[in-house]
């Protein structure tokens, strides 16, 4: 359709196109790759309703927003005020938001168009969306492989075209690793970055909105709108983006005299579980980046097996206490079965509308909080996330960025991991330290597989440097892209 926000607005400034023949476009293509099972809603009369706005109030005026009339998808965890969120659970079938997340109230102050709601894993909890009420995604390159997760339905409204971007959120790697899969652009920012306002919460010292795109550009001009300070939010950070007003030019338009400082672990690349092509792949975009006079070099990580431990009792001790609103008194789910004592009511209503990864994270979560358990598991886990802080910012007080790879392997089959949830956790090494450490990542698609299936760079900076993170992935992207 296009190829980027700023093509598509000029088109509809000189007349080319309509937000209405726009928005028309992407539902017919939702109507068609519906059995991709993406969006778990579509507000199409709404959708087409505010696009005849735009277009009225583009001839009358000609001041635009910065946003004007982008089609936006939005993830089943995002608060949209009077439509449904229930991230993907049955325990809040029928919820409806009665307010906006600061996030889509950004959007729509801009004039962006949100086409629909995305599927997910339930409650964000999941790598492959195959742990949803509304049944699996499809990955649109494979429909026998997973499109990642937990954002897996946002990853592939993108990837199959269906709108132009779409939010996600990542508390673990549920943006970068379905991007990753899919074969297209995933950013989370740094903690903080974006409010987390009007996002339903999963691990609250974790999560964050990320945004997915096709360019690195286009994932800048959203990330310009919707991040920032929050009277809502006490987490979100108060540093502005960029000093520089023209934040998307300069992120988009690479430095070329500019030589980055590059890091990389050598236990990562070299980790067994890595797939021997991703490998291969990394090492030589470390060598052409050589060749570039960018400084690239090897650092000893000894933390790389304790990252994955550490997120799961921390994220899952949080889930625990995070989820334990959800009980079937005040809204969602409620058992029919007749019962007299609350603790059974309890028990039925959140063993009904919870599904099995869910409740295995909750049982988890309540055992690494319960006494005798807490400092063996919980703050033990806090101590490495302790230490990872620390290695990180010695390692930024020589490295502009890490480079890593975002998943040891491609996109697996659908059912593959299912019964080995060890395996699953585990493909979420190379994800979950930028989390951890509250860091920005990225995931930029630059490689294909000989299996015929994309797969990405990992790219983190120091917190709060969105710009470097941006202008090298997109120095990347121009440089080192394989066609």
């Amino acid at each position: 359709m296009f190829t980027s926000i700023k093509e598509y607005q000029q088109q509809l400034l000189l007349g080319n196109t309509t937000c209405v023949a726009t928005v028309t476009h992407y539902l017919e293509k939702i109507n068609s790759k519906k059995h991709l099972n993406a969006f778990t809603e579509v507000f199409s009369k709404e959708a087409l309703e505010k696009a005849a706005m735009l277009d009225k109030e583009r001839i009358n005026s000609k001041k635009t927003g910065r946003l004007h009339g982008v089609v936006v998808a939005i993830k089943d965890v995002i608060c949209y005020k009077d439509h449904s969120v229930t991230a993907a659970s049955k325990i809040l079938e029928g919820f409806v938001s009665i307010y906006n997340s600061t996030a889509v109230q950004r959007l729509l102050d801009e004039e962006a168009i949100i086409i629909g709601c995305c599927n997910c894993d339930e409650f964000a909890m999941g790598s492959t969306n195959e742990n949803s009420a509304y049944g699996n995604v499809l990955n649109g390159l494979d429909e026998t492989k997973v499109p990642g997760g937990s954002s897996g339905g946002s990853a592939v409204a993108v990837q199959a075209g269906m709108c132009m971007l779409s939010l996600g959120s990542d508390t673990g790697g549920s943006v970068r690793q379905p991007a990753d899969f899919c074969g297209i652009v995933g950013l989370k920012p740094t903690y903080g970055r974006i409010s987390r306002y009007g996002l339903i919460a999963y691990a609250s010292s974790f999560d964050q909105i990320g945004i997915f795109g096709n360019t690195v550009e286009d994932i800048a001009k959203v990330l310009e709108v919707i991040a920032g300070p929050d009277d809502y939010d006490s987490t979100a950070i108060e540093q502005p983006l960029s000093v520089s007003e023209n934040f998307v030019e300069q992120v988009i338009i690479p430095k070329t005299d500019k030589k980055y400082r590059i890091a990389y672990f050598e236990e990562a690349l070299r980790h067994p579980s890595l797939d021997k092509e991703i490998n291969i792949s990394i090492f030589s975009t470390i060598e052409i980046l050589k060749k570039e006079g960018h400084v690239v070099e090897s650092v000893d990580f000894n933390l790389l097996d304790y990252v994955v431990p550490a997120y799961y009792v921390l994220t899952t001790a949080e889930a625990s206490s995070n989820l334990n609103r959800f009980d079937g008194v005040r809204f969602g789910h409620r058992t029919k079965e007749p019962v007299t004592d609350l603790t059974e009511f309890y028990k039925r209503s959140r063993s009904e509308g919870f599904g099995k990864e869910v409740q295995r994270r909750i049982l988890l979560g309540t055992f690494v909080l319960s006494a005798g358990y807490f400092d063996a598991y919980f703050t033990k886990a806090q101590q490495v996330r302790r230490m990872l802080v620390d290695k990180t910012s010695q390692i930024f007080n020589d490295f502009d960025a890490i480079i890593l790879p975002t998943s040891p392997t491609t996109a697996f089959n659908i059912g593959e991991k299912n019964d080995d949830p060890i395996a699953m956790y585990l493909a979420d090494i190379y994800t979950v330290f930028a989390n951890l450490t509250g860091l920005p990542a990225i995931s930029i698609p630059l490689y294909k597989h000989s299996n015929g299936m994309p797969f990405s760079l990992q790219v983190i900076t120091n917190k709060m440097d969105e710009v470097t993170l941006l202008q090298l992935s997109s120095l990347l992207m121009q440089q080192c892209k394989a066609d």
